[in-house]
């Protein structure tokens, strides 16, 4: 039986169940969190109270390797667009310059995940991130870590 939303904000830390909404512009075509492209992931990322970003997401099954499991490549993706967001959140426009990730256990498509990300450490240009994907119990199926470099405008 998979857990509701309901379920999943029970078990959340007090510092992340005040959660603001992230921005982002209107024709944002991001894969992973752009409204604007219709074959992406469309995942919405919210801003903690304890400076992390979290997503509950629920990822389709159009976006699975083996059936009933998200395909590792997206897995990655939503590591990264964590990441990417928990930098962001601090008012850094930075690109992925090294991507790490562990993937632990099978992360399930249709079902409840809860996507979290925070910013680790800066120097100058350079960002380091971590993530990782809950289930609806609590359970880390997959981490990364990150560095990221913040780009100059054109």
């Amino acid at each position: 039986m998979r857990k509701s939303w309901q379920a999943m904000d029970s078990t959340m830390p007090p510092a992340q169940k005040n959660l603001t909404p992230l921005a982002h512009v209107a024709k944002n075509r991001c894969f992973g969190c752009g409204q604007a492209n219709p074959a992406g992931l469309k995942v919405e990322f919210f801003l903690a109270a304890d400076q992390s970003v979290v997503s509950l997401a629920t990822i389709p099954d159009t976006f699975e390797g083996h059936p009933g499991y998200l395909h590792g490549g997206i897995i990655a993706t939503l590591l990264d667009e964590s990441m990417s967001k928990a930098v962001r959140s601090r008012g850094f426009i930075a690109m992925t310059r090294h991507l790490e990730v562990d993937y632990l256990r099978p992360v399930p498509s249709d079902a409840p995940l809860r996507l979290e990300g925070r910013l680790t450490r800066s120097e100058g240009r350079k960002h380091w991130s971590e993530a990782k994907i809950l289930d609806a119990e609590g359970k880390i199926l997959a981490q990364g870590k990150g560095l990221f470099i913040e780009v100059t405008p054109r």
